[in-house]
């Protein structure tokens, strides 16, 4: 995609914040630490668009980004690491689940997974929500950079296996700069781009 104007349009804290509009959007969710800033930023072509951290948990809001004034990027906080109390991990839970029902511009959600690490409960419980609740969702496998091409093939042939998937996991890495054109192609489908 041809990248010519990108801002961060708002950064929500509760529901009531959540902006209306009428252009498509995508969101990424996942665990704290997977990669989810550095895809984002890869994706956008921009080095610190989307925060990136060695502190699990810096997402702290939900962060809408415009791309083109014609499609939304909406960066999800990171879930399962964050040494956060419960009270607030509970707000982000039902603030992020308000978003994702509610939002009738959303096309497509990425589930980011360190295809190093197995999946989690967490991740599991995410999947099947967004399933139960008939959300259009598409696995990625970050940091294929740190395995071999062998054992990602494996890992995501697995995952297809153990959740009946359709959609392959995408295999993505930002230092090696692979899996960009796919990521764009399930966002160009599902945002009719």
């Amino acid at each position: 995609m041809n990248i010519k104007k990108v801002k961060l349009l708002t950064s929500v804290v509760d529901a009531s914040s959540l902006p209306k509009s009428s252009i498509p959007s995508v969101a990424f969710a996942g665990r704290s630490n997977v990669g989810k800033s550095s895809l984002i930023n890869t994706l956008l072509n921009r080095k610190n668009i989307a925060r990136t951290s060695s502190a699990p948990g810096k997402t702290r809001f939900i962060n809408y980004f415009t791309i083109n004034d014609n499609l939304h990027m909406v960066d999800l906080p990171g879930y399962g690491f964050a040494k956060l109390p419960y009270k607030i991990q509970n707000q982000w839970q039902k603030l992020i689940e308000t978003f994702l029902l509610n939002n009738i511009t959303l096309r497509l959600v990425f589930v980011i997974i360190d295809i190093r690490r197995s999946l989690m409960d967490m991740d599991l419980q995410l999947l099947d929500w967004l399933d139960n609740n008939n959300l259009n969702s598409q696995i990625i496998l970050t940091k294929c950079d740190k395995v071999s091409k062998n054992a990602a093939i494996k890992v995501s042939r697995e995952l297809v296996k153990q959740r009946a998937l359709i959609n392959e996991p995408i295999l993505f890495s930002a230092v090696k700069r692979t899996g960009i054109s796919e990521v764009w192609g399930k966002i160009f489908s599902a945002c009719s781009l």
